[in-house]
């Protein structure tokens, strides 16, 4: 069962070349502020809204400890411990073996360093081989193809469109559904013995 595969995340940091992935932590929170202000992640992700700092310390507060339903890591960058983005597993369906992914990366200066293509790909093999799920699927919207260029080249599918399923600045806007499977995910980014 996921939920209690979930447990084994415990205290766990998951390490790649050039970041690692952790649980949110009280003492990220200026950091974490800092990220959510944001604007160009905020569009990309479609938020909308702003935070307040107590809003924030009370998110980092539920997210710092395991749930059944969502795993919620922030990205670091290992040479310097600064906080990156988030890289958030949610809806977690352990009857199906499914879930939701979600990335956000925060400042241009960070984008396109490959940051990203990293955290997705240790959080798809932590759903994969600890969660032991089948299938992880994402929304993206059309006006980010930087994203839908890295989603596909992880191994994601497109899967649908949802048309006008957002409203931001006076726009309508389509969002992309994809998905990958285990199998999937296993020949393009694990290697035998």
């Amino acid at each position: 069962m996921t939920s209690s595969r979930t447990a084994q995340l415990t205290g766990i940091q998951i390490e790649g070349r050039d970041i690692f992935l952790r649980f949110a932590q009280e003492s990220d929170l200026d950091d974490y502020f800092t990220f959510l202000q944001d604007p160009e992640s905020n569009r990309l992700t479609g938020s909308q809204r702003e935070f307040t700092r107590d809003e924030i310390a009370a998110w980092i507060r539920k997210i710092s400890v395991i749930n059944s339903d969502r795993v919620d890591f922030v990205i670091l960058l290992k040479r310097t411990n600064e906080l990156l983005g988030e890289v958030v597993l949610n809806e977690i369906d352990s009857i199906n073996r499914s879930a939701s992914i979600r990335i956000a990366i925060q400042g241009n200066h960070h984008r396109g360093k490959g940051y990203g293509t990293e955290a997705m790909i240790q959080m798809l093999r932590c759903s994969f081989n600890v969660l032991k799920l089948h299938r992880v699927h994402l929304e993206v919207y059309t006006f980010n193809p930087r994203a839908i260029h890295v989603y596909e080249k992880i191994g994601f599918k497109r899967e649908g469109l949802q048309r006008d399923a957002l409203y931001m600045n006076g726009e309508f806007h389509d969002i992309i559904t994809m998905a990958i499977l285990e199998d999937e995910f296993r020949s393009l980014h694990e290697t035998l013995g």
